[in-house]
C-alpha cells in the first residue's frame, strides 16, 4: 500500500518524490536504480520505452504475436528504458507505481486484423509513453518551460503508430519518395538495394531542396533517422529503409544475398 503523503509505508522521513520513482524504476527495470530529474534524461528514458515497443510491433513482431495468447490472463506490453519490451500481466498494486499500458492486449488479436490489432496497440502504446513521461515531469517538478520543451522533443519523433503503420514514410513530400524508389528500381547492382550512408537519391540535376529531404528518410524499424554514415538497407518487398544494426544485417552480409527482405514482411510471409 501506498501513503501518498509520505512513501512507503514504514518509511520515517523518505522524499516522497525520490522513493517512488527510485521504487518505480526497480519495478520496471529490473533493480536498476534511476535518479534522474532533468528534462533530457527523462527524454532519453523516453525513447528506450519507444525503441523496445517498436521493436515489439516490427522487428520481433513474430515473437510478440506468439506472446500475445488470448487463453491467457490480461497481458500488458511494457517497454524499458533499456530499449527491451515485455508482453506480461500488470503490477497488483493499486494504484500502481507508474501508469500501466492498456490491459488485455491479447484478447483481440485473433478477432481482428493484424496489421488493425498491431495498430491499436500502437495508438494504446503511444498514449502509455507519454503518460509515463509527464507522470516523471509532474513528480520531478518540472515547470511550464520544462514541460513544453519535454513535449517539443518527443513530439519531434515519430509516433510508434506512424512507424508501424508507415504513416512516417507517407509524410514525406511524394516527390522524394517516388524518385527514390524510381532510381532504385533502375539501377542493376546492389548499390540500389542497400547503402553505407544513408539514403539518398543519386541521380543527376537534383537540387539542393531534393537532397534535403531525402536526408528525412526514416528507419522502418527504429523510426528515426540517425548518422549520415551509418549502414542502411532497402526491402525489396515493402521498400523501406532500415538501419542495418536494427534488422541485424551488415555490409558484408548484404554482398551475399540476392534480394533482402526485412523481418516484418518475413513473418507475413510464413504466417500465409
Amino acid at each position: 500500500m501506498w501513503d501518498m503523503t509520505n512513501g512507503r509505508v514504514g518509511d520515517v522521513s523518505p522524499s516522497p518524490r525520490t522513493d517512488l520513482f527510485v521504487t518505480a524504476s526497480n519495478k520496471m527495470d529490473g533493480g536498476a536504480q534511476s535518479n534522474f530529474r532533468t528534462v533530457e534524461e527523462v527524454f532519453r528514458d523516453f525513447k528506450g520505452r519507444r525503441a523496445g515497443l517498436i521493436s515489439a510491433l516490427t522487428t520481433d513482431v513474430e515473437e510478440f504475436y506468439q506472446q500475445c495468447d488470448p487463453e491467457e490472463e490480461n497481458l500488458c506490453l511494457y517497454g524499458f528504458p533499456s530499449e527491451q519490451w515485455e508482453v506480461k500481466i500488470p503490477a497488483e498494486e493499486v494504484p500502481p507505481e507508474l501508469p500501466e499500458p492498456a490491459l488485455g492486449i491479447n484478447f483481440a488479436r485473433d478477432g481482428m486484423q493484424e496489421k488493425d490489432w498491431l495498430s491499436l496497440i500502437a495508438v494504446h502504446s503511444d498514449a502509455w509513453l507519454l503518460s509515463v513521461a509527464f507522470y516523471f515531469g509532474a513528480r520531478f517538478g518540472f515547470d511550464q518551460a520544462d514541460r513544453k520543451r519535454l513535449f517539443n522533443m518527443i513530439n519531434d519523433l515519430p509516433t510508434i503508430f506512424d512507424v508501424v503503420t508507415g504513416t512516417a514514410k507517407k509524410q514525406q513530400k511524394k516527390t522524394s519518395v517516388s524518385t527514390h524508389r524510381s532510381n532504385k528500381s533502375k539501377s542493376n547492382s546492389k548499390a540500389g538495394k542497400y547503402s553505407k550512408t544513408q539514403p539518398k537519391d543519386e541521380g543527376e540535376g537534383l537540387g539542393e531542396e531534393d537532397e534535403d529531404e531525402h536526408g528525412e528518410t526514416l528507419c522502418g524499424a527504429c523510426g528515426e533517422n540517425n548518422a549520415s554514415d551509418e549502414f542502411w538497407i532497402c526491402c525489396d518487398t515493402c521498400e523501406k529503409w532500415y538501419h542495418g544494426k536494427c534488422v541485424k544485417m551488415t555490409p558484408a552480409k548484404a554482398e551475399l544475398i540476392k534480394y533482402y527482405i526485412c523481418p516484418s514482411c518475413s513473418n507475413k510471409r510464413a504466417r500465409n
